[in-house]
């Protein structure tokens, strides 16, 4: 039986950032949360440069596959996290929801320049992506360490 929590990461088009967040979460608290990502209108693909991206941070985001938000309307998940505009407003309530976060990000598929100048937007990015969400990581660790949860 799975006890971890979900949490489901939502953008548009469920290629670069949602796909992005899921992998940085995941790495940052696989341990304890069960992390999904998904979009309200998925593009059928993750983008290259976001699985790129995270292969230079040792992570691997290649078997990712791009879904539906309603894909998960008959499972249990206990916070959302959109991470752009279109999803927060497109974002319907799941079974068992308690928690919802807005953190949007620029899209980095929106990137125009030379092949290194859009590689660099990913990472920028990327980095950010991280930032947040390892923070997030680590507030759920100290959240469940309080609750003692032994994680």
């Amino acid at each position: 039986m799975n006890t971890k929590s979900r949490v489901l990461i939502l953008c548009t088009g469920n290629s670069c950032r949602s796909h992005m967040a899921e992998g940085l979460l995941r790495a940052a608290a696989g341990d304890l949360l069960e992390v999904c990502s998904a979009g309200s209108n998925p593009a059928g693909y993750v983008h290259p440069q976001a699985i790129a991206a995270l292969a230079e941070i040792g992570i691997d985001i290649s078997g990712h596959t791009s879904k539906h938000m309603n894909e998960f309307l008959d499972r249990e998940v206990e916070t959302v996290i959109t991470v752009c505009g279109n999803a927060d407003q497109a974002c319907p309530v799941y079974p068992g929801q308690v928690n919802r976060h807005h953190w949007p990000f620029d899209d980095p598929a929106h990137a125009t320049g030379t092949e290194a100048d859009v590689a660099a937007e990913f990472r920028r990015v990327r980095d950010e992506i991280r930032r947040v969400f390892e923070a997030y990581a680590h507030g759920r660790r100290d959240a469940a360490a309080a609750q003692g949860t032994p994680r």
